[in-house]
């Protein structure tokens, strides 16, 4: 069992520099602690996602770390040009000594395609032939390619990643549909939402993987089967149950404002995800996707989450709306130290 940071690295009550400077010793305090790899996520135009270009941010984290991996999950391949892309994950494979992970996706906030000139109904044949564009150029030492979208001939691969042949391809979905293309390709695994509303693309992703029967291209041996199987859980732990809650009710809103702020704007339900996103911390608490107090508590839920869902990574998000800087690493140092290490050998 593996543990992973997840990050919206969504907008605070701090100066957007500051922002970044606490999110850097975050991360380095997460190392320490034994995570994995510390995940976020690409938005556009949102206080979602203060970090739209993701490669920018990354390379200051691989600075400043020297063994948690790291990456988008993910970057949102309409919005690239496949070989600008090519060269970013190249640097940044590099950059970080080989500690980069690859999370893809198309992207599901239509605003946020559109705000780039991306017809949503065209996102899909873009997303798959961007990945395909990104793979033979990561895996060859000349880029080949005539396709709907893309066209490259002959260009030389001067960038290099460091692994080989490319860094791990992560897939986060919530649909039956996506988990299906995640498990058939090999790709690593993580999904949202509480464990009854999980379970289908998990069951999904498990079966395709293993009518595939190995690991894609690129996967590391990391994990128990050949490929990550995980899901994403906010936590506040704190000495009480009250005590974490009176954390969580306002970080939470903060969080779940920024989250919907596009779709509140525009006066428009949100996408299909939403569903997997509760309105309220209460809701959010009982649905299972959040889980607030005492260690012991965390460590309950967590455990039974895990064997639920037959998971061998948990994607764990401590740092979210106006919650501050010491709650976040208050949180996480607990985790870590009174939690992890009861749930590693699950």
């Amino acid at each position: 069992m593996k543990f992973g940071l997840w990050d919206h690295v969504d907008i605070n009550d701090r100066p957007f520099a500051q922002l970044l400077n606490e999110r850097v010793k975050f991360v380095k305090a997460g190392e320490e602690a034994g995570f994995y790899s510390y995940h976020i996520s690409e938005h556009h135009a949102t206080p979602l996602n203060m970090v739209p270009v993701p490669g920018v941010y990354l390379g200051a984290i691989a600075q400043a770390t020297s063994h948690i991996r790291m990456g988008p999950l993910g970057y949102l391949l309409p919005l690239y040009s496949p070989l600008r892309l090519i060269e970013e994950i190249c640097i940044l494979d590099n950059l970080s000594h080989g500690r980069l992970d690859v999370g893809v996706g198309r992207g599901v906030s239509p605003f946020e395609l559109k705000f780039h000139d991306v017809d949503p109904k065209t996102s899909h044949g873009i997303f798959h032939e961007c990945l395909e564009v990104v793979l033979k150029g990561l895996k060859n030492e000349k880029l080949n390619h005539s396709g709907k979208n893309y066209t490259y001939t002959e260009v030389p691969m001067e960038l290099r990643p460091l692994q080989n042949p490319h860094p791990p391809i992560w897939y986060p979905t919530t649909s039956v549909e996506g988990a299906t293309f995640g498990g058939k390709n090999g790709y690593h695994f993580v999904t949202l939402g509480g464990i009854e509303y999980a379970k289908p693309s998990i069951e999904a992703f498990k079966e395709a993987l293993a009518k595939r029967g190995q690991p894609g291209e690129g996967a590391n041996d990391d994990f128990f089967g050949g490929a990550a199987i995980g899901i994403m859980r906010h936590l506040v732990i704190a000495a009480t149950d009250d005590e974490a809650t009176k954390i969580a009710q306002p970080a939470y809103q903060a969080w779940e404002a920024s989250l919907t702020k596009l779709w509140r704007v525009n006066n428009v339900p949100g996408p299909s995800i939403a569903e997997f996103i509760p309105p309220t911390l209460e809701e959010a608490i009982q649905r299972g996707s959040v889980i607030v107090g005492s260690a012991a508590k965390v460590r309950d839920k967590l455990a039974e989450d895990i064997l639920a869902g037959g998971l061998n990574y948990m994607v764990t998000a401590f740092y979210f709306g106006n919650i501050s800087h010491q709650h976040a690493i208050n949180s996480m140092e607990t985790f870590a130290e009174e939690i992890m290490p009861t749930l590693n050998d699950l």
